[in-house]
C-alpha cells in the first residue's frame, strides 16, 4: 500500500481555479499548526517545492514562475512562500501515487511511436 499523501492548498481567490500547494508530513504539520513552531520547516514539508494548478485540484501540477509567486505572495523566496501556504492554506489528505500498470495491455508494449516505424530501435 502506498504511503498517505497530505497537501496544503492555498487558493488566492475563492472564485479562481488557481491553486498553490505543497506536500507536507501530516504528523509534523499538525504539531506545527497547533503552535509548535520549534519544529524546523524542513521537517514539516516534504520539500520546498511549490506546485501550481490553474485547473483546480484535479489539474496538472506545474511549478509556478517567479512572477506568479511575486504577484500572489509578494515574494518568490521559497521559504517565505511555503510558510505563507502553511499558515493560510487548507490541509487535504489523499492517497499516495501508485503504479496501476497498463490500462490496456492488448495494445502492446505501451510505447507510442508516431513516426510510423513501428517499434524498431526501441
Amino acid at each position: 500500500m502506498a504511503p498517505s499523501l497530505t497537501k496544503v492548498i492555498y487558493k488566492p481567490d475563492t472564485q479562481s481555479t488557481d491553486e498553490f500547494m505543497i506536500i507536507v508530513n501530516p504528523e509534523e504539520f499538525k504539531k506545527w499548526r497547533d503552535g509548535d513552531t520549534t519544529i524546523p520547516l524542513a521537517e514539516v514539508v516534504d520539500s520546498f517545492q511549490v506546485f501550481h494548478s490553474g485547473q483546480g485540484s484535479q489539474g496538472l501540477l506545474r511549478q509556478p514562475s517567479k512572477q506568479q509567486l511575486d504577484t500572489v505572495f509578494g515574494t518568490h523566496k521559497d521559504v517565505d512562500v511555503v510558510e505563507f501556504i502553511l499558515k493560510n492554506g487548507k490541509e487535504q489528505a489523499g492517497e499516495g501515487i501508485t503504479n496501476t500498470g497498463s490500462l490496456n495491455p492488448a495494445h502492446g508494449s505501451n510505447t507510442v511511436d508516431t513516426r510510423g516505424k513501428g517499434l524498431q530501435g526501441i
